[in-house]
């Protein structure tokens, strides 16, 4: 009963936070941040780090703050101060929402949803890495979020300290130059230079992170070896219905799931949630996209056929059509 009022509390609290921060948002802007930290003295880094917190937890915007960082301490001490508060902050809402609903949402939750999480999950760190790097989530939003699932908090803090730093690097140092511009300093065009180049590499993260997350590939050899085995897995060929029945033919025993029916079937692979799947096509094109829907909705041993049918015709292994 206790713990129940407690958490009833503690939401109502948040909630009432939120209210406030939302009604008096304008009043939150980098010039009153600048005149609040000037003002703490010694103090002023201990101070920017809780405000960034708090601010983190209140949904209220990190990009305003991180910029003033960048002009309040300098391109070194500012990316510390930014990174270790939005890491505060970001630690602090995850353990909010995992006290007051993870309980409720595992035993409520089942499906494609249970699905979704148990992929999150099963990534851990790596998933809480990838959405660090990649600045295409809401981070507050999903701090929260993340908090709802089972990844243990420490891998959730490092991963989050480690992988954030590319973007608060470049965020901070255009905090400075743009500080820097406003006072008239020496260097302006180095130093604009310089945060342009930055912000560019952060745009390039999702590019270079999608290639990195690309699904594992299984050489058909290996995957011939496995099947002669009599290994528990699943083979599933994406193929449409005249490329299964085509020149190439297919494997005996595999199923078969177009890609484009893919989603809407994907209940009848449940039973292998935690066994191994390979996917495979003609090449391995069809096959990767299959490999990463599944592997979204939370199928935990999920590779792809290397070259697919086409190398296992090549390499004389039997088929059926």
């Amino acid at each position: 009963m206790k713990t129940k009022l407690l958490r009833v509390v503690v939401f109502v609290a948040l909630l009432a936070g939120v209210a406030l921060a939302v009604l008096y948002r304008d009043r939150f802007d980098a010039q009153a941040l600048a005149s609040w930290v000037k003002n703490a003295g010694a103090a002023a880094p201990l101070l920017f780090m809780l405000i960034y917190a708090v601010a983190t937890v209140l949904f209220l915007p990190g990009s305003v703050i991180t910029l003033a960082g960048g002009a309040l301490f300098g391109p070194v001490l500012g990316t510390l101060y930014n990174l270790t508060g939005a890491t505060l902050g970001a630690t602090l809402a995850f353990l909010v929402s995992r006290y007051l609903a993870s309980d409720w949402v595992a035993a409520r939750t089942g499906g494609r949803l249970k699905q979704l999480i148990n992929g999150v999950e099963g990534e851990g760190w790596r998933f809480v890495a990838f959405v660090r790097l990649v600045p295409l989530f809401p981070f507050n939003l999903l701090n929260y979020a993340l908090g709802l699932t089972r990844i243990p908090l420490l891998q959730y803090v490092l991963a989050s300290y480690i992988c954030m730093l590319p973007g608060a690097i470049a965020y901070t140092y255009l905090g400075y130059a743009g500080r820097e511009a406003v006072a008239g300093g020496a260097g302006l065009i180095q130093k604009g230079l310089l945060a342009l180049a930055l912000l560019a590499a952060v745009a390039f993260l999702p590019r270079l992170i999608g290639k990195l997350r690309k699904q594992p590939m299984l050489a058909v050899p290996e995957l011939k070896r496995r099947l002669d085995a009599g290994e528990d897995l699943l083979v599933l060929d994406v193929r449409p219905l005249d490329g299964y029945t085509g020149d190439l033919g297919h494997i005996a025993g595999v199923t078969h799931i177009p890609l484009n029916e893919l989603e809407q079937r994907i209940h009848e692979l449940d039973a292998y949630q935690e066994k191994p799947i390979v996917t495979i096509c003609r090449t391995d094109r069809m096959s990767t996209t299959a490999a990463q829907m599944l592997a979204q909705k939370g199928f935990a041993n999920v590779c792809v056929a290397k070259q697919g049918m086409t190398d296992w015709n090549q390499n004389g292994y039997p088929i059926e059509r």
